[in-house]
């Protein structure tokens, strides 16, 4: 890297161009899209935002299903210099307000079937609302109708996206990630992919970190690659769209594995798709072996990662997976697993997952205080329980704050989870701590069944016993229609322990 500019997102784009050419690039609602029209909306839709006033620096939230005006605004502010501020479609009023005001935006683009939501949030806010339609926002048409906009210089360490956090555990916090950072991550991405996928489908949110690296990856592919796109995940939509157009490669969160595995998969040919990968949150070993027992094509590769590290800290090697592992460090990350006194433990011995590198955030948004907590000499200490095997495979335990401690045992709930899992008539499963007085924390899980089942709380007690220890096994099991999900598709424990005994 020669020079500051030579990493911003814009210049990666660019070359990217030049390097392939036009082409088909995106696939969305019934045609495609050529990349040099993409760029030259983009283009246009840059010099519109600087003409509305929004100056390099300012932050711009993104509320919008994915489309193609998704890729076409985050391209267009980072060519103007602006920040892109991805905020979940999912997100409440108050949610959306509080992203909006901590943010400090200047303005919120959105799409039609969100303009009422966005203005009713946004209308005791000085923002400017663009999308909708309606005649109550500016359209983005009017944007796009603006002159082209050269490129306004950005550094590998200038901001290029704030995007906040689930918020599970309080108010959201906003991770700034440079452009620097993003590009290192969508590097190592592009490095660890399969080099014969030529045909992507993308269905999770493009306001996700996840699904944002996966746009950022695109600019690092040696080849050309075309992306077909979901408005939003449904399974019907996927399996169609996977035959249509032969896809070979998509990227899930382990929610979305559950609900395929519920649709007639034998009925529908899947077999151009190739590898699938996961993120987000642990996969459970059995969900993974089914998705492959019925699409015996596809290998399901896990992968590990946050918002803070850009999505990105490890990856399964191309052609060496290993089944329950997220795979090895990738470039821009140094990995150790540490004990409480920050010393790097041996291989098979649990510790803290903590990162440091190039794919590192910047911190928390106007909050120094969370940001030292969190970054300690140099290092970003995820929070997560891990281990490494001798080969160096990483393998994540669970989250810290989620371990219960039950009889002074530590009891980690994806232990729990996966072997409840592995009940053919249990689809999904959460565990969480309930305080106890007399063994400081009971084990407490919520499952759904499948369709037809008869299974009672007691058959899940038998089950669970006989799979883990005694110091595990849930003592009160709760049958659920669904398991509560944060807008990230995460389990959402916060709600699950406020939910009252029954």
């Amino acid at each position: 890297m020669t020079s500051s500019t030579a990493v911003s997102l814009t210049r990666r784009a660019e070359a990217r161009l030049e390097r392939l050419g036009d082409h088909d690039q995106l696939w969305f609602e019934g045609r495609w899209h050529r990349a040099e029209e993409l760029a030259a909306r983009a283009r246009r839709t840059a010099g519109g935002f600087a003409r509305l006033g929004v100056r390099p620096g300012d932050r711009v939230v993104l509320f919008m299903a994915n489309c193609p005006e998704v890729m076409i605004v985050s391209a267009a502010l980072w060519r103007a210099g602006a920040v892109v501020t991805p905020a979940m479609f999912l997100l409440s009023d108050d949610e959306l307000r509080h992203v909006l005001r901590d943010s400090g935006a200047v303005a919120v683009v959105t799409t039609p079937e969100f303009a009422d939501t966005v203005t009713g949030v946004a209308d005791d806010l000085p923002v400017i609302v663009v999308g909708g339609g309606d005649g109550r926002t500016l359209p983005l048409e009017e944007l796009e109708s603006a002159a082209e906009l050269g490129i306004v210089p950005r550094g590998p360490e200038d901001l290029a996206v704030l995007l906040y956090t689930g918020g599970t555990t309080g108010r959201s916090k906003g991770v700034a990630l440079s452009h620097g950072g993003l590009d290192a991550s969508g590097a190592a991405l592009a490095a660890a992919a399969q080099p014969d996928v030529v045909v992507g489908l993308l269905c999770l949110p493009m306001a996700h970190v996840y699904g944002l690296l996966m746009s950022v990856a695109g600019y690092h592919m040696p080849e050309i690659r075309r992306s077909v796109v979901m408005r939003w995940f449904d399974p019907a939509g996927f399996l169609a769209l996977v035959e249509q157009h032969r896809v070979q490669q998509t990227a899930f969160v382990p929610s979305m594995f559950q609900r395929l595995l519920e649709q007639p998969l034998e009925q529908h040919d899947l077999s151009s798709l190739l590898l699938v990968s996961s993120g987000g949150a642990p996969l459970p070993r059995e969900v993974a072996l089914e998705f492959e027992r019925r699409v015996p094509s596809a290998e399901v590769r896990e992968g590990y990662g946050c918002t803070e590290t850009s999505s990105l800290i490890s990856a399964q090697p191309a052609g060496a997976r290993r089944l329950g592992s997220v795979g090895k460090p990738v470039a821009g990350a140094e990995v150790e697993v540490v004990d409480e006194a920050g010393r790097p433990v041996p291989p098979g011995a649990h510790g803290e997952i903590r990162v440091r590198g190039p794919v590192l955030m910047q911190g928390y948004w106007r909050s120094p205080e969370a940001t030292a907590e969190a970054v300690r000499d140099g290092w970003f200490h995820t929070g997560d329980v891990g281990t490494f095997d001798e080969d160096g495979y990483l393998y994540v335990v669970d989250r810290i704050k989620d371990v219960i401690i039950r009889n002074g045992f530590n009891v980690y709930p994806r232990d729990v989870e996966d072997a409840l899992v592995a009940h053919p008539e249990i689809s999904a499963a959460a565990v969480v701590g309930r305080p106890d007085p007399r063994v400081g924390e009971e084990v407490v899980a919520y499952v759904t069944v499948v369709p037809g089942a008869t299974l009672q709380p007691a058959d899940v007690v038998q089950h669970a016993r006989r799979h883990v220890s005694a110091a595990k096994y849930p003592r009160e099991v709760h049958v659920v229609d669904a398991i509560p999900l944060t807008a990230v598709a995460k389990i959402d424990r916060k709600a699950l322990r406020a939910r009252p005994r029954s």
